[in-house]
């Protein structure tokens, strides 16, 4: 089994100390009467609320279930996968055998579009699922529904397919940002699930994610400013920043950008695949520290500040200091200095508060697994 590496442990924290940070972590995230994002429904389901928005959406969900299967939370990952296949889960329409995106709290469906990042998430925690507690019955069946779901991604519109749009292109293997859509999004691109793809999904499809995963990773490093680092919320497929868009922030790095380092830093950490990770990671950490008191300042691609404030800022601090999971290798006295002082920023940081709390602690809990070398291919 593939686990990223324990950081924390080569910093010297003690087991203790890094136990006690993921549990209480985890308490204020699912059971905190006041912080927590998860809601228990009936007997047998449970959503996780975007706090800043009152909803419940696809990337949430497979994220609660994603932190779920790495720590070993069997009750309450079938209890959101429940609540979403119950509410998100379409069969009818074009978007037949898509999750809808977002659903009020009691479960009613927002829109009736999905969103790819919701959809690769489900997939991995369910094949981690398999993996890490056996198949059960009906949509328990986690490996049979994780392959489902892969297949009708990219199969669409072919004999025996559901109609409608595929999430993935099928002449360069790249995400879409929603199906049919001619843009992307730098953060959506997992090459690290895509070669668990390859070896849990339907054996026609192995060779598709293998190209999946390849072409990711030659994207990101077009996707990526070579100076900073960063990358924009929403992308051409030549890497371009997307300018014009229903999101005003599409062209810069915004909200989604974030995630995109610390994806980089777990695809190293399990795959060691691309000498330029630890580079890209190096570069992203020097741009946040070189902006001094500015670096909330949301900038362009290349660096150039604009006057917003981001809106998560937790969520900024928690995913450079993960991206030292492969910044570190390679690194200068100076750039390891940085690396280790993001870390123990990091450590001394507690989750945010307040009705936005959700995003950011979300990559906060993800940053900390993956620092703590315990976010792991199951």
């Amino acid at each position: 089994m593939k686990k990223s590496r324990n950081l924390l442990s080569e910093l010297g924290y003690s087991q203790h100390e890094i136990d006690k940070k993921i549990s209480e972590t985890f308490y204020s995230m699912f059971y905190d009467g006041t912080e927590r994002i998860y809601h228990p429904v009936g007997e047998d389901m449970g959503y996780i609320e975007d706090t800043g928005n009152v909803d419940a959406r696809t990337e949430g969900m497979s994220y609660g279930m994603m932190i779920c299967v790495q720590l070993g939370k069997k009750e309450e990952f079938d209890r959101i996968w429940k609540w979403s296949m119950e509410n998100m889960y379409m069969t009818e329409g074009e978007n037949a055998g898509y999750f809808a995106w977002s659903c009020k709290p009691d479960g009613r469906k927002n829109a009736h579009g999905p969103a790819p990042d919701g959809e690769e998430y489900y997939a991995a925690a369910l094949i981690f699922a398999s993996h890490r507690w056996g198949d059960g019955e009906g949509i328990y069946a986690y490996s049979d529904w994780a392959k489902t779901i892969l297949r009708d991604c990219i199969h669409r519109n072919e004999p025996g397919s559901k109609p409608g749009a595929a999430m993935w292109t099928a002449d360069n293997h790249l995400i879409k940002f929603v199906p049919g859509c001619p843009f992307t999004d730098a953060s959506y691109h997992l090459p690290h699930f895509y070669e668990i793809f390859a070896d849990n999904c339907d054996d026609r499809d192995r060779d598709f994610w293998k190209k999946a995963a390849a072409a990711s990773r030659e994207y990101l490093h077009i996707a990526t400013h070579p100076k900073t680092g960063l990358c924009s919320d929403y992308a051409n497929f030549d890497g371009s920043a997307l300018k014009k868009s229903f999101n005003p922030n599409a062209g810069l790095h915004y909200s989604d950008s974030y995630r995109t380092v610390y994806n980089i830093a777990l695809d190293w950490s399990w795959n060691k695949a691309d000498p330029w990770q630890p580079g890209e990671c190096r570069r992203v950490q020097k741009y946040f520290e070189d902006a001094g008191e500015n670096w909330d300042r949301v900038p362009h691609p290349d660096g150039t500040l604009t006057e917003e404030r981001a809106m998560h800022p937790v969520a900024i601090k928690a995913t450079k200091a993960a991206a030292s999971i492969a910044a570190i290798d390679g690194a200068s006295d100076d750039e390891r200095e940085l690396a280790v002082k993001l870390v123990r920023e990091f450590m001394d940081m507690p989750p945010r508060t307040g009705n936005r709390r959700y995003y950011d602690n979300c990559l906060y809990m993800f940053s900390l697994l993956m620092l703590a070398g315990e976010y792991g291919e199951y």
